[in-house]
């Protein structure tokens, strides 16, 4: 039997999820609920398969054993797997310089 893998979201992946949504609300809420249900959906794979997202190539990134998703193309979920758990951590639009924000 596979394990299941709780998903659990640290305060920061919070904030950045509602900070996408919002920008996103402001143009087209239509298209901020959308992006919404896509985000979930992504996510809650990784509690059957926590190893679904790519390593990044960033080194530092390796060494604290991140694991990175990405999700409606422009997005990348960046967590870490943990014994039982998948702990997202932050939530970034991909042009961002994300190696310092993590």
């Amino acid at each position: 039997m596979k394990d299941v893998f709780e998903v659990r979201y640290l305060a920061t992946a919070v904030a950045d999820l509602e900070g996408i949504f919002d920008y996103i609300l402001q143009d087209n809420p239509s298209a901020a609920a959308s992006m919404l249900e896509k985000f979930d959906a992504a996510v809650s794979r990784l509690a059957g398969n926590p190893y679904l997202g790519v390593v990044p190539r960033d080194e530092r990134l390796r060494r604290l054993s991140y694991h990175m998703l990405m999700i409606i193309a422009e997005y990348l979920v960046f967590y870490v797997v943990k014994p039982h758990m998948v702990q997202i951590r932050r939530i970034l639009h991909g042009a961002r310089d994300y190696r310092f924000l993590l």
